[in-house]
């Protein structure tokens, strides 16, 4: 046997070195993050609006795909094509559009996700998507929607109560005044989801506050069932949205979740 500073130890592991784990090595890779980015950049690989700026029509993928409420055509969520509410969250107008998207969503995920896991980042990701397609069919139900800016501005908001849990300034961290330029850039500029942006960030907040919650009761299931919970109702609420257009004179135009600088 062999003296340490731990005690007695048998030569052969007195020689073995113990593994030093730092916050560095042991904070978990946003593994969803990265997944969703390369759906998003498939999905507009496949949608084929390759064009920098301009915002085309895209092919049938982007056409079926695109979020719709109802249209005088008979196209739309109102019609049974309940999968617009979904898809249109991963289809993008421009390359600059699905850049600016996917960098935020970068930024957003490497801070949220190795803080609340993966599967309750996956949640609020839902959550957050699916409240911004409510908002959008409850504001432009008859304008094609694309972007991820609903999910991404979920995102900003469950950041914001994570940071005001942990008591960090959120002026101070600079989430506060990412948000508050979006939402700027949501009202000043034309051809943006405002309903969108807006039902995105509070679904995001909601879905990290009921997250909170369930931590205060040390219960994983409640925070799922919270998450699931408003993903729910901000689905049936596109539905009903959706539904309620029907009647309603066309709008015309297209309407794209974007961010900042485009």
């Amino acid at each position: 046997m062999t003296t340490t500073a731990v005690g007695m130890r048998c030569p052969e592991c007195s020689r073995q070195r113990t593994k030093v784990h730092t916050m560095r090595n042991t904070i978990r890779q946003p593994q969803v993050t990265y997944a969703l980015i390369a759906i998003n950049l498939v999905a507009f690989l496949a949608e084929g609006n390759l064009s920098f700026s301009s915002t085309t029509a895209g092919n049938s993928l982007y056409q079926k795909g695109a979020l719709l409420g109802s249209s005088p055509a008979g196209d739309g969520v109102a019609y049974g094509e309940w999968w617009r509410v979904v898809t249109g969250g991963f289809l993008h107008a421009n390359v600059l559009h699905i850049a600016f998207n996917m960098y935020l969503l970068y930024v957003l995920g490497q801070m949220l996700e190795p803080a609340i896991g993966s599967l309750k980042f996956g949640l609020v990701y839902a959550a957050s998507l699916l409240s911004g397609s409510f908002g959008a069919l409850l504001v432009t139900p008859h304008a094609f929607t694309v972007g991820a800016s609903g999910a991404v501005f979920g995102l900003m908001g469950a950041v914001a109560m994570e940071m005001r849990a942990r008591q960090v300034s959120i002026m101070e961290s600079g989430i506060g005044g990412l948000i508050l330029i979006n939402l700027a850039f949501s009202f000043v500029l034309s051809g943006i989801s405002i309903g969108g942006h807006i039902g995105g960030l509070i679904g995001g907040g909601l879905a990290a506050l009921a997250i909170q919650t369930a931590d205060r009761y040390r219960s994983q299931a409640l925070a799922l069932i919270g998450c699931v919970v408003i993903a729910a109702a901000a689905f049936a609420g596109a539905i009903a949205a959706s539904k309620s257009s029907e009647d309603a004179v066309p709008a015309t135009g297209q309407s794209i979740f974007i961010t900042p600088g485009q």
